[in-house]
């Protein structure tokens, strides 16, 4: 996927890429102030923020941009990555490239959002990489409220207002089969006034084994998600989107 791509008129064919021996090296010299270091550094590094941005080349965002963006991301990276701690560079830079990348598309959103709405919902980012830096891991939305001194039903909400809209129709998962979309993944506790309690259900799946049944029963009956149901029958959720596509198919043809 490297091969003859030029993002910022670099050719990503030919990136460097640091070993963590050669990254720690040039870490303790950036961080004492050894700007070819530091240099050398970001240098090294371009090819993780590439795989990075390849995550978002589905938005139809222009590719030179997402990746600058993504370098003030590394750097910021370098600039507080802390050496005392038994973590690998690139497992601690990569939430700060998507972090960096996901407030600029959130930034040129076409969605109107209040701006102290906007402005709580910064804070509460901000507040969430302290933490995550201190921590070593992600915080509560009960910890962001406090270090902000705000409730945390006001953090929820400012956080959520700036998540861009995802189509019921993006895929999540796909093993070789079957592709599992977001629509998958979403209960509806509704779905047993749809379509299929319309029909005479009781001789359409007459022919459907005792687990087809039963996971037609979880899903429009009792409104549960395909990754529940995965969990309800101990089975994966790929293949749950199997028996229930599988099932549906032929109570179709039966109706």
């Amino acid at each position: 996927m490297y091969n003859k791509v030029e993002i910022c008129g670099i050719n990503t064919a030919n990136l460097k890429v640091l070993s963590e021996s050669e990254k720690i090296r040039l870490l303790k010299l950036a961080q004492d102030g050894d700007k070819k270091a530091r240099e050398e550094l970001v240098n090294g590094n371009l090819r993780l923020v590439l795989s990075v941005i390849q995550r978002f080349t589905q938005r139809g965002e222009n590719l030179d941009d997402l990746f600058q963006v993504g370098c003030i991301g590394l750097i910021k990276s370098i600039d507080n990555f802390d050496l005392n701690q038994n973590v690998r560079f690139s497992t601690y830079a990569v939430p700060m490239i998507i972090g960096e990348i996901r407030r600029y598309l959130r930034d040129n959103n076409s969605i109107r959002i209040s701006r102290s709405m906007r402005d709580t919902a910064y804070k509460a980012m901000q507040a969430k990489e302290r933490l995550t830096i201190e921590n070593l891991r992600e915080p509560t939305v009960e910890e962001i409220a406090k270090e902000l001194d705000l409730p945390k039903e006001d953090i929820v909400m400012a956080l959520e207002s700036i998540v861009e809209p995802v189509s019921l129709y993006e895929p999540v998962y796909s093993d070789g089969g079957d592709t599992i979309y977001v629509m998958d993944q979403v209960g509806d506790h509704n779905d047993d006034t749809n379509w299929l309690d319309e029909i005479a259900l009781k001789e359409a799946i007459r022919n459907l084994n005792e687990r087809e049944k039963r996971i037609l029963n979880l899903r429009f009956f009792k409104g549960m998600t395909q990754i529940e149901v995965s969990a309800e029958i101990g089975i994966s959720q790929a293949q749950v989107s199997r028996l229930e596509k599988g099932a549906l198919d032929r109570i179709k043809k039966q109706i």
